[in-house]
C-alpha cells in the first residue's frame, strides 16, 4: 500500500509475503555465492578538491564521473561530497530536468536525506501524509489506515521532483554539474579506466564511472542489460495547483475500478498530485499535447468521484504526462552484474521498478549512500580495491532490490484486475477484511547515519 509516487503507487496486499521472504532468502544465498553549461550553485560545506587535469590528445582526466543529474546522480554526488570525495556530474539536458510531478518518500528516503543534510529543508515545504483511504469508483470508502498506527516511526511525504532536484544540486560546489553533455560512446581503457565520448566530441578519461542515466540507460545497455519490460499498464499523472489553498486532508485517496485505478494526495498547502493507471496492450504512441492528455485522462474516469475530475481540471498543462510502466528483474546468474570493471549502475539505470510500493526514489537514495560509503573507503585506503567496493555494493543492495521489484510488479498486476467477479471479491472482502498495512512497510526500514560531522537531519 504505497502513496503517491512519481508514477502511481497503489494498494498492496498482505497476501503477498510480508517481505517476499522466499525471494529474500534466495537472494541472500545468491548474493553470497564541449559546449558545456556550468551549473553554478551555492554550497553549504567547504569546497572539496575535484581531480581534473588535461590529458594528452585533449582528453580530460577525471577521478569519478557520474552520468545523469536526476535523483540518483545528484544524491550520489552529494553523498560522495559529504565524505570528502569529488565527482563530475554529466547531464545531457541543458538544465536540470525539473518537469514532472511528485514522488513519494517513506521513512527510508527521509533517513537518507537526513544523512546528507537536506531533510529539514525539504520537510518544511511538504505535508506529512497521515494515512490513506481506499474507495470504490462510486466514491464509497472501503477501508482507511493511519501510518502511525502501524509504525510510529513511519514518515511519508509527497515531494515535488523539481524541488528535490534543486535542493540536491544546491549542495554541490560550483561547476560540478555540466549540462549539454550527452554520452555518445563508452569504452574500457587498457589501464582499467573508462573513456567517455560526448555527442559534441569531447572526451573524458574517468577512473570510475557511475551510471545514473535512468531507465533507458545507455551505460546499462553497454554493460549487457536488456531494455526494461513493459508491464501492461500506462499512467497519466499531474500536479494540480490551488492558488487559494487546496481543501484536502493530508492523506492518500485511492480509487479502484476494473482494469483502472486512480488516486490523489496533497503535496503542499497549494498542490495536489494525482494519477490514473489503466491497462493497455502496448505502451502506445508518445503524446505530449497537454490538452489531449487532460481529455484522455478525464474520459477514463468520467463517472468517478467529482473531486478527481476537479483536480485534473486545475492541473497546469506543463505538469501533465503519460508514461508506460516498466521494470527489470535482476535474475541471479542471468542478469549482468551491477558493475563492470570500474563502471557501476545506480537507481533506475540498474533496477527500474513499477511504482506500486512507492519505492523507486527511496531505493535510488539508498543506493547512493551505500555506494558512496564503499567508494570513499576504497579511494582513501590504498589496500582497498575499487572493483571490490563495487561488488560489495551489489551484494548488499541486490537482496533488497530483486524481491522488491518483483513484489511491486505483482501488486500492480493484482490491482489491475478486470474480471467483474474478481473485482467484486476484492472490494467486498479482500480490501475491507483481509488487507493489512503493517507488513507492507517492512521494506522501509533502513538505517543511515549522517555522512559528515555536524549533520543532525
Amino acid at each position: 500500500m504505497a502513496v503517491a509516487s512519481s508514477s502511481p503507487p497503489f494498494l498492496n496486499f498482505s497476501l503477498l509475503p510480508s517481505s517476499s521472504s522466499h525471494l529474500h532468502n534466495r537472494a541472500l544465498h545468491f548474493s553470497q555465492s564541449y559546449s558545456w553549461f556550468n551549473f553554478r550553485t551555492r554550497t553549504r560545506t567547504k569546497p572539496i578538491h575535484v581531480s581534473s587535469t588535461k590529458a594528452e590528445g585533449d582528453v580530460r582526466k577525471e577521478d569519478i564521473v557520474i552520468v545523469g543529474a536526476g535523483i540518483a546522480g545528484l544524491a550520489t554526488a552529494v553523498s560522495l561530497q559529504r565524505l570528502g570525495v569529488g565527482s563530475l556530474v554529466l547531464e545531457q539536458a541543458d538544465s536540470l530536468r525539473t518537469g514532472g510531478t511528485s514522488l513519494t518518500l517513506f521513512k527510508n528516503g527521509w533517513r537518507v536525506l537526513d544523512a546528507i543534510g537536506v531533510g529539514s529543508d525539504l520537510r518544511s515545504q511538504f505535508l506529512e501524509i497521515q494515512g490513506m483511504a481506499v474507495k470504490s469508483e462510486d466514491g464509497r470508502e472501503m477501508r482507511s489506515f493511519k501510518f502511525k498506527d502501524e509504525d510510529e516511526s513511519q514518515e511519508v511525504r509527497a515531494v515535488e521532483r523539481r524541488i528535490l532536484l534543486e535542493t540536491l544540486a544546491n549542495q554541490l560546489p560550483p561547476e560540478s554539474v555540466h549540462f549539454s553533455s550527452k554520452l555518445a560512446k563508452i569504452e574500457t581503457c587498457a589501464n582499467g579506466g573508462t573513456l567517455l565520448e560526448l555527442a559534441n566530441g569531447t572526451q573524458l578519461h574517468a577512473k570510475i564511472v557511475i551510471g545514473c542515466d535512468g531507465i533507458r540507460s545507455p551505460i546499462a545497455k553497454w554493460m549487457g542489460f536488456s531494455e526494461p519490460n513493459y508491464v501492461g499498464h500506462c499512467a497519466y499523472r499531474g500536479l494540480a495547483y490551488y492558488p487559494s489553498g487546496q481543501p484536502f486532508e493530508p492523506k492518500v485517496n485511492y480509487i479502484y475500478g476494473r482494469g483502472l485505478r486512480a488516486g490523489y494526495v496533497p503535496v503542499s498547502p497549494t498542490k495536489v498530485y494525482w494519477f490514473i493507471c489503466f491497462n493497455n496492450p502496448s505502451p502506445g504512441l508518445k503524446i505530449t499535447d497537454p490538452i489531449m492528455l487532460k481529455k484522455q485522462a478525464k474520459d477514463l474516469v468520467r463517472n468517478w468521484p467529482a473531486e478527481l475530475l476537479d483536480i485534473i481540471d486545475l492541473t497546469p498543462d506543463e505538469t501533465i504526462i503519460r508514461t508506460p510502466l516498466v521494470d527489470r528483474w535482476l535474475w541471479p546468474s542471468i542478469s549482468p552484474p551491477a558493475s563492470r570493471g570500474r563502471v557501476v549502475l545506480v537507481g533506475d539505470a540498474w533496477h527500474p521498478m513499477t511504482p506500486n510500493l512507492g519505492q523507486g526514489a527511496c531505493c535510488a537514495l539508498e543506493d547512493a549512500v551505500v555506494l558512496a560509503k564503499k567508494l570513499a573507503n576504497a579511494t582513501k585506503c590504498t589496500s582497498a580495491s575499487v572493483e571490490d567496493a563495487l561488488r560489495s555494493y551489489e551484494s548488499e543492495r541486490w537482496p533488497h532490490i530483486f524481491p522488491l521489484t518483483i513484489r511491486a510488479n505483482l501488486v500492480g498486476s493484482l490491482l489491475q484486475w478486470e474480471n467483474p467477479v474478481v473485482c467484486s471479491v476484492r472490494n467486498k472482502i479482500i480490501i475491507p477484511k483481509v488487507v493489512r498495512l503493517g507488513p507492507v512497510l517492512d521494506h522501509t526500514n533502513f538505517d543511515c547515519e549522517p555522512l559528515m560531522e555536524g549533520i543532525n537531519g
